[in-house]
């Protein structure tokens, strides 16, 4: 395989599970996303929302709502899914030789740019990359999978200092922290490139829905590269609805506080320590990540494991006390059992 080929291994892979311990996905506590395990009351969609192809005005206004409902500076574009604009970065920098990524993050990154012959470098904090030479810079703020936060303020320092690297700031579960948002300064700064996802936060992953930030020349590039009607018609039509009511987002913001503390709540009773988190999952020390996965598997409960840190787990959010109890006596039979 030529370098950037080779598939990555993600959260979610519940099929792959079923087939390695049986059971059916109702029999399954899938815990191995980031992904919200709630949504909001979805809109009744017209025939034309799937017949016809979707008209620039829809965008536009999807466009505009997100700008609202993010904080942006600038119309952001429409694109279907976040990761379909991992895959273009490389080409809002086409003479780059190196980028350097703060990891370990997620790692289509890695592979987007090696796809298109770039080095990588990895470093730990935005900082480091001033001393690269890389001509990019990607941060996931908060990181996934630990939580790691890079404060506004250094982002922004970082960005000011740095004219001549594209920044590119991957906001995919900064929803619950918009203190750390940089989508206002998209636009205005030059060289920062901002991707927030519509999926995680909304429980809604499988629309397939995201938006970029950043100034005209570079959202340009985007929009030529990702082509016409690149998002559903009904993927508009929801998050339209989702962006025009604020009470629902309200609710749906308490729904995963509280699920974040019942699966708190059902970790430290199991006493695994918690070394990261954000809102949508926990980030667990548990000596060997890939002995607990197995063993939590064995059980019908689905986690993610990593290679780059082996002896950690990521948790999802437990959607209701069933499962959180579920969670909490799953993990010390996964404990006894890998120990």
């Amino acid at each position: 395989m030529t370098p950037g080929s080779e598939p990555i291994a993600h959260g979610g892979a519940l099929s792959e599970a079923m087939a390695r311990y049986g059971g059916t996905a109702s029999e399954w506590l899938d815990l191995s996303t980031g992904i919200s395990p709630f949504t909001l009351p979805l809109p009744e969609l017209t025939l034309n929302s799937w017949r016809r192809l979707p008209e620039q005005a829809e965008v536009l206004q999807v466009c505009e709502l997100a700008m609202q409902h993010y904080g942006g500076s600038v119309m952001p574009v429409a694109v279907p899914g976040t990761q379909a604009a991992i895959q273009l970065l490389p080409w809002l920098t086409p003479d780059a030789r190196k980028v350097a990524i703060v990891s370990p993050t997620f790692a289509e990154y890695e592979q987007s740019y090696h796809r298109m012959n770039i080095s990588v470098e990895p470093i730990r904090t935005l900082e480091a990359a001033a001393g690269t030479g890389a001509d990019a810079v990607v941060l996931v703020n908060p990181n996934n999978p630990d939580g790691r936060e890079t404060p506004r303020d250094d982002v922004f320092g970082f960005a000011r200092a740095h004219r001549r690297k594209l920044v590119i700031i991957d906001e995919a579960f900064a929803d619950m922290r918009q203190d750390l948002s940089m989508a206002g300064a998209a636009g205005m700064e030059p060289n920062l490139v901002v991707l927030r996802s519509f999926g995680k936060f909304f429980g809604l992953a499988g629309l397939r829905l995201g938006f970029v930030f950043a100034q005209p020349c570079l959202a340009a590039i985007v929009n030529e590269r990702i082509g016409p009607w690149a998002v559903s018609g009904p993927a508009l039509a929801i998050a339209t609805h989702a962006f025009s009511r604020i009470d629902l987002v309200e609710e749906l913001r308490r729904k995963i506080e509280i699920a974040n503390a019942m699966t708190r709540s059902a970790l430290n009773k199991a006493c695994v320590p918690i070394v990261g988190e954000t809102a949508l999952f926990f980030y667990c020390e548990v000596g060997d990540g890939a002995a607990v996965r197995e063993a939590l598997a064995s059980h019908k409960v689905l986690v993610r494991a990593f290679d780059h840190s082996p002896s950690r787990i990521r948790i999802g959010l437990a959607p209701d006390e069933l499962s959180a109890v579920r969670l909490r006596e799953t993990l010390r039979l996964a404990g006894a059992r890998a120990s």
